[in-house]
């Protein structure tokens, strides 16, 4: 087997494109998540009971299905209900609805790491709701949670090439059209694992450096 450089050459245009493609998912889903699992932490907090078990119920359900199933689900079933959307748009939806589900444990668990002595100060200062989430509550909880909020978008990358199911051309998708239509499968398969992993290190240092920002 010959390294063939000019099908590195010919495939770097697709290459880009199901670069630009992929981050695009990448950072919509992100988005998506972080606020969608937010308001899930929020409404599991609610004292009624008739608001927390639908949304415990919504979230145990997508959380203990597979993203594809989801993902074949939105993209197939919905247009027969009169609802259809981009491939992307629907793939961004999924991953983001997805991730949801466990960002929000993330954020439970940044609310709970809160000490006690900050609730019971906004409550001695006769804070409002609101301002005592907004203002002391929310801050300190995220600001806790950021490096595991930073993984779920490592994850979210890597699971990307699954909206080349719903013929999202991200890296992958561009790879399998580029090696179907030239029989060349060995350069662009490797360039897209190259990526992936430069992309998910250069993603890694970020966070670091985020981390070590809040920390100090």
């Amino acid at each position: 087997m010959t390294w063939d450089w000019g099908a590195v050459r010919a495939f770097l245009p697709h290459f880009w494109d199901g670069l630009l493609v992929t981050l695009e998912a990448l950072a919509l889903g992100s988005v998506f998540s972080f606020v969608l699992g937010l308001v899930w932490t929020l409404l599991m907090r609610a004292p009624t009971r008739w608001v927390r078990w639908p949304v415990g119920a919504v979230t145990e359900f997508v959380r203990n299905t597979p993203l594809l199933v989801q993902l074949f689900f939105l993209f197939y079933v919905l247009p027969e209900w009169g609802l259809t959307f981009s491939a992307l748009t629907t793939g961004v939806f999924a991953i983001g609805l997805h991730y949801s589900t466990y960002t929000m444990q993330v954020y439970r668990a940044g609310i709970e790491a809160v000490p006690t002595g900050q609730w019971e100060a906004a409550v001695a200062l006769n804070l409002p709701r609101r301002r005592t989430w907004t203002a002391v509550i929310l801050p300190q909880a995220i600001r806790r949670v950021v490096p595991a909020l930073g993984n779920y978008v490592i994850s979210m990358l890597k699971d990307t090439p699954m909206l080349m199911a719903i013929t999202v051309l991200e890296m992958l998708g561009q790879a399998r059209l580029f090696s179907q239509q030239h029989f060349q499968f060995t350069e662009p398969l490797t360039v897209i694992g190259v990526a992936f992993i430069l992309v998910s290190y250069l993603a890694s240092l970020l966070l670091r450096a985020l981390e070590r920002r809040l920390v100090r």
